[in-house]
């Protein structure tokens, strides 16, 4: 009798706690987003019908599947980026406006492109707009354009020890080690053009990425250099298995199915910690005194009250972060760069002349630096038409408002750069082709809306890397300039690809002359 009443005591809590677990599910999968996009929907902001689970991912799938990339052997003269890797955006924003909502899984996404909107949110200080939390269930390398943290004292020090004067002050004692790096390269290319007659057909994109995983991993990890190397193959790994699931990322539970995908992603992400964390207990171990980026992060986390394992999460997203903001961004925008000068003669001619006769051929300081206006422009231009980030994203951690808009708690906040970027509308009727005279008066006097200009993100959460990255690109463009002519290899095929960054899918390929 006892048996069947415990029997019937455990059936009863089991039904309780099944029926409580279908509630939290309609209420995460059916309720919420509903009362979102309810509430915005009343602001007039509309937007593509979801679906329950996927939202709109199978509208974005579709989309993707059946535009026609049309790659190209003809060098580039129009550069609609948005058009060519986002569709479905550009559909939905000539349909509902500057501002409308769509949904990945049950995550209600707000896409931004209206200018005093977008201004509020790229300089919003507030905690309360923080890192989106499918970021924090995917732990993925997708820290870089200054994205916060969950914990906003965390970042708020991160921002502390690797303030931009720090980092300017690291940046002008690497100038010899970026020439190293940027003469290894143009060795290489003299090597090239000698064994094949003398013009080369070279695939530039992994001796970008050489030259800038080179550098960085000497600024992060000093000594450790080998390590670091080692560490940002593993990250570049990482960062295509993330890329093929980054529209799947609101899916409830996608995040932790033991997919293929995922299952190569949690193994990468365990090796990188362990191999960041193995560099920091040598470290700690006094192996190696370093007054590198990474010794700059561990005095900054010592001076936390962060947990042990707060603290290496800490350590490892720094990391990564430099990985993304340091490594890669240069690396593809270098590539994307070389690619444009290519293709425009007459710019390259230009460039070239305004180097040679600040630098006399030699290796160029950091005033000859300064002076370069002309390669400050092109470097400007190619930024704004391959933003190495597509889109900047945030959550709102509490109800927010900016401009005339209620934000609900739980809402995801996209601001799509590489719109803003090409929009006729700010940048007039030539924002799709390549012409670095709109830069002639600098940033502030190249178009109408000159904060919708933002490569390396704006305000308060500007990318600490940009220094550093536009002096790797000035140095490295102009030794390049100053040694060899180019021209686009027939080999070229033009097509942009997102893969967390906007690289070309199939490489730049590009005949090379010694001059």
């Amino acid at each position: 009798m006892e048996l069947q009443f415990d029997a019937k005591i455990f059936i009863s809590f089991a039904l309780l706690g099944f029926f409580g677990l279908l509630v939290r599910l309609y209420n995460s999968l059916v309720v919420k987003p509903k009362r979102l996009r309810s509430v915005l929907r009343k602001q007039g902001i509309n937007g593509p019908v979801p679906t329950l689970l996927l939202g709109n991912i199978k509208e974005i799938k579709k989309a993707q599947s059946t535009t026609v990339k049309a790659p190209t052997t003809e060098p580039p003269v129009s550069h609609n980026c948005a058009a060519t890797l986002f569709p479905f955006f550009e559909q939905w924003r000539r349909q509902y406006g500057q501002l409308f909502v769509f949904s990945l899984g049950n995550t209600q996404i707000l896409f931004v492109t209206q200018p005093d909107v977008v201004r509020e949110i790229t300089t919003c200080t507030s905690m309360d707009l923080g890192k989106p939390s499918y970021q924090h269930k995917d732990r993925g390398p997708l820290l870089g354009q200054g994205i916060l943290t969950s914990n906003g004292a965390v970042w708020a020090h991160q921002r502390k020890i690797l303030a931009p004067e720090l980092y300017m002050e690291k940046v002008k004692g690497m100038m010899n080690l970026i020439t190293e790096s940027t003469i290894t390269v143009v060795d290489s290319w003299k090597s090239l053009i000698e064994t094949q007659g003398g013009t080369a057909d070279i695939k530039i994109d992994e001796y970008m990425r050489s030259f800038s995983g080179d550098v960085i991993s000497r600024a992060c990890f000093g000594s450790n250099y080998s390590k670091g190397e080692e560490i940002f193959v593993k990250l570049r790994t990482l960062q295509g298995a993330m890329s093929k699931k980054s529209f799947s990322t609101g899916v409830p539970g996608m995040s932790y199915l033991p997919t293929k995908s995922n299952r190569e992603a949690w193994g990468l992400e365990k090796e990188i910690r362990n191999l960041i964390l193995e560099v920091v207990k040598e470290r700690q171990k006094g192996v190696h005194n370093e007054k590198d980026l990474l010794q700059m992060v561990l005095e900054g986390a010592l001076k936390t009250d962060l947990s042990q394992e707060a603290t290496d999460r800490f350590i490892v997203d720094n990391c990564k972060n430099i990985y993304l903001a340091g490594f890669e961004t240069t690396a593809v925008s270098a590539t994307w760069c070389l690619m444009l000068l290519a293709s425009n003669q007459e710019w390259q001619d230009r460039v070239r002349a305004e180097v040679l006769s600040i630098c006399g051929g030699g290796i160029p300081d950091a005033d000859m630096l300064r002076k370069m206006k002309q390669l400050t422009m092109v470097i400007h231009e190619a930024l704004r038409l391959y933003p190495p980030v597509a889109v900047v994203s945030r959550e709102a951690l509490k109800d927010m408002k900016f401009g005339d808009i209620n934000v609900p708690k739980g809402v995801n906040l996209w601001t799509m750069v590489v719109t803003l970027h090409t929009d006729p509308e700010i940048w007039g009727p030539d924002a799709y082709n390549f012409n670095p005279d709109r830069f002639a008066n600098g940033i502030t006097g190249s178009c109408k809306l000159p904060h919708l200009y933002m490569p390396f993100g704006v305000g308060p959460r500007v990318c600490l890397g940009q220094n550093l990255a536009m002096v790797e690109l000035k140095i490295l463009i102009a030794l390049i300039l100053s040694n060899f002519s180019f021209s686009l290899s027939p080999k070229y095929t033009h097509a942009p690809a997102v893969k967390l960054v906007i690289e070309p899918e199939h490489g730049v390929d590009i005949l090379v002359r010694k001059l």
